[in-house]
């Protein structure tokens, strides 16, 4: 297994679903801006599709396949059987689930938008776009085990590809609405639920080589079902903290108008970089790690965890700079048309400045987080998490009125750094993460790239100001442009200082 080029796998199709989901949403800036309809799906959407990432993006992985990889050493008999089983109980549980959130929705609604209340119409278009949006939640987790068994086989490419359906449906569901003058929140409200449905269909299409689901009337519940949902639970919360913590600051953001709209379209731009040196990383890490650790590979096991750090480190460092030089530039170039005016590009690059603090965290914890998970240990992840969330909750309530919405991207930011502080302490402190010195010579030699590549894009914005102007169509070719180049001249730095090369991320 070659981490560098599994990651590319999952990195490339990761890209792909991104590039068409920041096409999605700048037909949704240009159609709808930060209009009340705009703010009610992305509230509607918001609460679904944070169960998707928490899901879908290693944190259902997290849990099960440490536990699947246990049963298929026994035999394909055995981890068929513990598959069938959780995806009975999930269904069972997820379809009650959603019956609940169906008939609950404005009580949800007023939890999670409180802000919202005290505006009927932006309140009732929430709830009505809810109740359309969330039967999704069962689609996605069901096509998260399927994932994990694909990625527990090695196979990365089809579970980093799904997400793609959801774009494209997205996409298609907007065009379809603004042709025949339908109302363009609300189809694609509908749009989402059907892509759920479409994606978990390929996924078990694509699986069925390895997998094929059945639904078990189960009377009596194994010890080994007993002891994956003992770590489930906290597994979802402690890898899923990013998501978390965002979904907290949509509560608190729903007070400002506008300001769920200006923190969803930052986090859509940092979350980009997020899946490729935070997700991909620990996805497929993660199975190998776990089978490392069962054979009792010391050696692999500690150079997996070093190259995953470093690969990570390599990944999100210059993101995060780019980020916060060019933050009004990328937004003004991705989102800055039709409805979306100058002020919501001001206040949108505001929150993606501060959300840039945080992305060399925000991967690093999902790294970090596999540590521990791939050793079956879901508890001191989750207390970690808790004690972040603590942070950024209190940080956000205390100083959201002197500061308004750009309060919590520092938060979010901050708690997570501290959050990254205290797995480094605990791993050191339980002799699980051993530091080789390579990784501190690498290191300055990523900084260094980045340091290069950031003075580069800082001209080059400046040698451009007047191709960035609000009214300029051509805006994002010049991004692309100025990304283009600064990203090929730190690839460049970066393998002639000798950290991008594929052969020392081959792991046997």
């Amino acid at each position: 297994m070659n981490l560098l080029s599994s990651t590319s796998v999952f990195g490339f199709y990761t890209l792909v679903s991104r590039v068409l989901g920041y096409l999605r949403d700048i037909l949704i800036a240009i159609f709808l801006g930060t209009s009340i309809y705009a703010d009610a799906f992305f509230v509607a959407f918001r609460l679904p599709n944070t169960f998707r990432r928490l899901f879908a993006e290693g944190t259902f992985n997290a849990a099960f396949i440490p536990s699947y990889s246990d049963q298929k050493i026994k035999g394909k008999k055995f981890a068929k059987k513990f598959a069938d089983e959780v995806l009975s109980i999930i269904s069972i549980f997820l379809i009650f689930l959603i019956i609940i959130v169906e008939i609950f929705t404005p009580f949800i609604i007023y939890i999670i938008a409180p802000g919202f209340y005290e505006n009927s119409e932006k309140f009732n278009l929430a709830v009505e776009f809810t109740r359309i949006t969330f039967p999704f939640l069962l689609f996605v987790t069901l096509s998260s085990l399927l994932s994990g068994i694909l990625n527990t086989n090695n196979k990365f490419a089809a579970a980093a590809a799904a997400p793609i359906i959801l774009n494209v449906v997205l996409i298609l569901s907007l065009f379809l609405a603004f042709n025949n003058n339908l109302n363009i929140a609300k189809s694609l409200s509908i749009g989402v639920t059907l892509a759920g449905i479409f994606q978990f269909i390929v996924l078990i299409v694509v699986t069925r080589r390895f997998y094929f689901p059945s639904i078990l009337f189960l009377k009596k519940i194994s010890n080994n079902i007993r002891a994956f949902f003992k770590k489930l639970l906290p597994s979802i919360f402690s890898s899923g903290i990013t998501q978390i913590n965002i979904l907290i600051g949509t509560i608190i953001a729903s007070f400002q108008s506008g300001a769920v709209s200006y923190l969803y379209y930052a986090d859509r731009i940092y979350q980009i970089n997020l899946a490729i040196a935070g997700i991909a990383i620990g996805t497929v890490a993660l199975p190998n790690l776990t089978k490392c650790i069962k054979l009792k590979k010391q050696t692999l096991v500690e150079k997996l965890q070093n190259k995953s750090i470093e690969l990570c480190l390599l990944l999100s460092l210059p993101a995060a700079l780019g980020l916060f030089i060019a933050s009004e530039q990328i937004v003004n170039s991705l989102f800055g048309y039709g409805s979306f005016n100058k002020e919501d590009v001001h206040n949108t690059s505001q929150a993606l400045m501060f959300f840039s603090f945080g992305v060399p965290a925000f991967a690093l914890i999902k790294v970090l987080s596999n540590f521990y998970f791939a050793r079956n240990n879901t508890k001191l992840p989750f207390y970690i998490s808790f004690i972040t969330m603590f942070i950024n909750i209190v940080i956000s309530l205390s100083l959201f009125k002197k500061y308004g919405f750009v309060i919590i991207p520092i938060a979010t930011s901050l708690s997570t750094w501290v959050g990254v502080i205290i797995y480094l302490i605990y791993l050191r402190r339980n002799k699980i993460l051993f530091l080789k010195n390579i990784l501190t010579s690498n290191l300055f030699k990523i900084l260094a790239s980045t340091f290069l590549m950031s003075i580069f894009l800082y001209n080059g914005l400046n040698y451009f100001e007047d191709k960035f102007e609000y009214s300029n169509e051509f805006k994002l070719i010049y991004l692309l442009i100025m990304v283009g180049l600064s990203s090929t001249l730190y690839l460049i730095t970066a393998k002639i200082l000798g950290i991008l090369n594929l052969k020392s991320y081959k792991i046997k």
